[in-house]
């Protein structure tokens, strides 16, 4: 069973799940497959993973977000790739070396599948899992309390 967040109205609680299924079935051709099967294999990495549409704005129709405590990965489609990313990713070990794109920046990396390509599924499943894992450790991180601030005279 697919879950969905609300955002703004009841209606946006169906929205999310909805808007993926369209963006899917609009594409019809390789990318729509394959952001299905992504998709598939994010829920079965883990179930209580939840999906959102965001970013919507007038140039853009929004971004497939899967979240649970926090962003774990986008699923975005352009001409030729499908991309994934993953909003912590420099912090995740990546021993299969999926991260094949986005490797210069300091905290997303990203998994670029071309057409004929195909997913590593266990090891996708793997990095999903520590995304999770690295979003519910830093959920459960006490934070710092401020500093009183000191009078001045």
């Amino acid at each position: 069973m697919k879950k969905t967040v609300a955002m703004e109205s009841a209606s946006a609680f169906i929205s999310a799940s909805a808007s993926i299924d369209e963006k899917i079935k609009e594409l019809g051709d390789w990318r729509g497959k394959m952001l299905a099967k992504v998709r598939q294999v994010i829920h079965e990495a883990d179930p209580e993973i939840v999906e959102e549409w965001k970013w919507v704005k007038p140039t853009s129709p929004g971004t497939a977000v899967f979240s649970r405590a926090g962003i774990v990965c986008t699923g975005e489609t352009y001409k030729s790739v499908v991309k994934m990313t993953f909003a912590k990713g420099v912090q995740l070990k990546d021993p299969s070396r999926l991260f094949n794109s986005s490797l210069e920046g300091n905290v997303r990396r990203a998994i670029d599948i071309h057409e004929g390509e195909q997913v590593n599924e266990a090891a996708l499943k793997e990095l999903i899992r520590a995304a999770v894992a690295l979003n519910l450790k830093g959920q459960s991180k006490p934070k710092p309390k401020p500093k009183p601030k000191s009078k001045s005279r």
